[in-house]
């Protein structure tokens, strides 16, 4: 007889705070609105992870990068690097985040785990065609591994989330 083993649903990684858990769900309401698809934890050429790419129906690569306390942001150097990956640029911050401490050149998103609003919007890089192929490319694969995990956990294991 064979035991069945509860397994972390493949949505949930592990790698997110509660808190920042909280402000990525409402990240992705915010966009799911606005009719753009999104996945979290996206893998980038660089090697760097991103917190939430979301895509717009025209194509448009938005990267939201998730600050769940000040010193969350003042300990990562890393942010910059995304601007390669998207047209926008984004941090999402919960309420009482002081927003005066973020670069005036990038996006503010305020959210909770309810949803969120964008207080300034990020200003446009356009990405070069080849760039915006391969980042989309990323973006769909990893989407439809993680569809395929969600209906067959063990022959997805080998996709690579």
């Amino acid at each position: 007889m064979s035991l069945l083993v509860a397994r972390p649903s493949p949505l949930d990684d592990g790698r997110q705070s509660p808190a920042a858990a909280s402000l990525q769900r409402g990240v992705r309401r915010l966009f799911a609105g606005l009719g753009h698809a999104s996945v979290t934890e996206l893998t980038l050429a660089s090697g760097r992870r991103a917190d939430v790419v979301a895509l717009a129906p025209d194509g448009t690569l938005t990267i939201v990068e998730i600050k769940s306390s000040v010193v969350d942001f003042r300990t990562d150097g890393k942010w910059h690097t995304y601007r390669d990956f998207c047209d926008r640029l984004h941090f999402a911050v919960g309420h009482d985040f002081p927003t005066e401490i973020l670069p005036e050149d990038v996006g503010i998103i305020v959210a909770d785990a309810y949803g969120a609003a964008i207080l300034r919007e990020a200003p446009v890089h356009p990405l070069a065609g080849a760039r915006r192929k391969a980042v989309t490319l990323r973006f769909a694969q990893a989407a439809a591994a993680r569809l395929h995990a969600l209906s067959d956990p063990e022959a997805a294991a080998g996709l690579g989330l």
